[in-house]
Parts: structure tokens; C-alpha cells; sequence
């Protein structure tokens, strides 16, 4: 589904995304990184990544468009197969799409570059506005891209498995970005298998989309379209969990986030609060505890805020009754 239409029907558009200036600044970063039919990214390639072979003079750039996500796809799997069938040669294909099987689900997802090396192998090229300074980006940032470049392998990896014999995905990417407080691009390689890994493992424990539609109410339906108490009941027969990290990543926290604060869960105070808190999910539940009101003395967490009730109560008595 849309979730950002939905979030806007149902009253909490999300607010966060890439500011325009910062789009205008990579678009126009990305293409001078494949001006002139991708020399100097091309360049980039070989120096920090294959430079056992043939200096590239110039690259085979396939035309991928076609009708859909589903045909953009079909027409990247048939451009990567004719590059490896045709070795000695480099091949840059710019946007090209790719699908990836998620929890049973086909998601298509589009890599700035995908590059064939003479010999047939492939790599994945993320192209990021963020500064290289001294060689060295920002490391959250670099994490963050070898993330998204691990998803880009796995897909890879799976039209590389329909191709006989399968071509070598290498789990080496490389990652373009301006040099210094210049807008002049420079590269570094970054090995991903780590993230790779970590992404698999993911997918393969995610539940399948068929066995969670089957665990909905009969006849729910999120279309944006519905009135706005119909479309509310639908997404509230979803469980959620809200917490502060969902602000950025996620179009409906807005909403879950103000379900969140009417049911006084604590998860909106945080994951970490809500670990300690052991058996105690809302705050009407801490409160009562920390009064002495409700719960188990025995239980640690209830102890603890009993405890901190008490020294609450000290200080304030100290101060003679002024806030803290």
C-alpha cells in the first residue's frame, strides 16, 4: 500500500524526507559522476576495484526503459545477461530495476548503477551527496549506504541465480562521493558482505504477506479512499508498537504515535524505558506501581520505581515542597 496517501487520509501526513535543496544538489551530483557516458565513474571503478583489467576506454550504456517496474526488471535481467555473455567488454547500466522477493511479495528497487566488469562480474555503485573528507565520510552515513548497497546484492544475486552459469555478484561496492568541499567525485570501495548477511537473515525471518492477510478481519480494506472512522479501524486491526525511533522511517508513525499517547503505552517514551519496565505497559500501570497502588513488590522494576517514588518524595520534603 501507499502508506503516505494513508497516512494522509487518515489525518497525520508525514512530514519527514530529503529537503528539495539537498535532491537538486545529488541529482546534479549524480550526473556529472556519469557524464560522458560514465568515464569517470567507470574510472572510479577499475582504480578501486578491478585494476587487473583492461583500463575502460569507453562502456556498453543499454537502454533500460520499458512499461512498469515489472518490465523495467525484465529489461535489466536481459541487458546484465547479453553484458555477460559478452566478456572483455565493460557495461554501465544507469537506474536499472530489480526485483526482490520480501516475505513472499516482489519489491522493485533501483540502484543509481550497476557496472559489468570484463570478466563478467558485478557491482553495485551508490552514489552519495555526503563529503569525503580526507578520504574518510561520515561513518553512520557510510553504514547506512552499505545497508542500502546489501539489499542491492541480494537482488542482484537472485537474477544472477535464473543465469546459467551465474555470474559473481561481488559483495565489494563501491560508493561515490564529492571530494572534500568540492563537487569533484571520489570513491572508495566498501565491502558489504557483513550487511548482506544481516539483511538475509532478516528476510528469510520476515512472515509471509499471505499468512498476515490471513490474519486479518474479513473485508478490511486500507484504501485511502474510505471514510476517515472505516479507514481508522481498519489500520488500528493491525497491532502496532509504537516507538520514537519509527519518526524516520516509517509514513503512519504520526498516527501510531498519537494512538500511542491516548493508550499511555510507554513505548512512546521509548524502547529502552519500556525493556526496564519489565510487565508494566502504560503509564497509568508505572504510576500506580511507584504509589504503591498496584503490583508486585517482589518485581524488580516495581521495587525500583517504589524506590525512586520514595526519594522523589525526600527531595521535594527538603526543598519544602518545591519542584525539582
Amino acid at each position: 500500500m501507499d502508506k503516505a496517501s494513508l497516512a494522509s487520509a487518515l489525518g497525520s501526513p508525514a512530514v519527514f524526507g530529503q529537503s528539495q535543496f539537498a535532491f537538486m544538489r545529488g541529482n546534479a551530483f549524480e550526473a556529472r559522476v556519469k557524464a560522458d557516458g560514465g568515464a569517470e565513474l567507470l574510472r572510479l571503478v577499475h582504480d578501486k576495484l578491478d585494476r587487473s583489467a583492461e583500463p575502460p576506454a569507453g562502456a556498453q550504456v543499454p537502454a533500460l526503459s520499458a512499461t512498469g517496474p515489472e518490465g523495467r526488471a525484465a529489461r535489466t535481467s536481459l541487458a546484465l545477461r547479453e553484458a555477460t555473455e559478452a566478456p572483455g567488454t565493460w557495461t554501465l547500466l544507469d537506474h536499472p530495476m530489480l526485483a526482490l522477493d520480501v516475505a513472499g511479495s516482489p519489491a522493485f528497487l533501483e540502484p543509481d548503477a550497476v557496472v559489468v566488469h570484463p570478466d563478467g562480474s558485478w557491482t553495485v555503485v551508490e552514489i552519495k551527496s555526503f563529503p569525503m573528507l580526507d578520504g574518510s565520510a561520515d561513518p553512520a552515513k557510510v553504514g547506512a549506504a552499505a545497508r542500502q548497497a546489501a539489499v542491492y546484492v541480494l537482488a542482484l544475486e537472485q537474477v544472477a541465480a535464473r543465469l546459467s552459469p551465474s555470474p559473481r555478484v561481488r559483495h565489494r561496492i563501491l560508493l561515490v562521493c564529492p571530494k572534500d568541499f568540492s563537487n569533484l567525485p571520489t570513491a572508495s570501495a566498501v565491502d558489504v558482505r557483513k550487511q548482506r548477511a544481516v539483511t538475509d537473515r532478516q528476510l528469510a525471518r520476515l512472515t509471509r504477506i499471505e499468512d498476515i492477510a490471513d490474519a486479518l478481519p474479513e473485508g478490511v480494506c486500507f484504501s485511502p479512499d474510505l471514510p476517515a472512522d472505516e479507514l481508522t479501524a481498519a489500520v488500528e486491526a493491525v497491532p502496532a508498537t509504537y516507538a520514537p525511533e519509527c519518526l524516520s522511517a516509517c509514513e503512519l508513525a504520526f498516527h501510531c504515535r498519537a494512538r500511542s499517547r491516548e493508550a499511555g503505552a510507554v513505548t512512546s517514551l521509548g524502547r529502552p524505558v519500556r525493556a526496564e519496565l519489565g510487565g508494566l505497559s502504560t503509564v497509568e500501570d508505572v504510576l500506580a506501581a511507584a504509589r504503591g497502588e498496584a503490583g508486585d513488590p517482589a518485581d524488580p522494576a516495581v521495587a525500583a520505581l517504589r524506590r525512586a517514588a520514595a526519594l522523589r518524595a525526600e527531595a521535594l520534603a527538603t526543598a519544602g515542597g518545591g519542584a525539582l
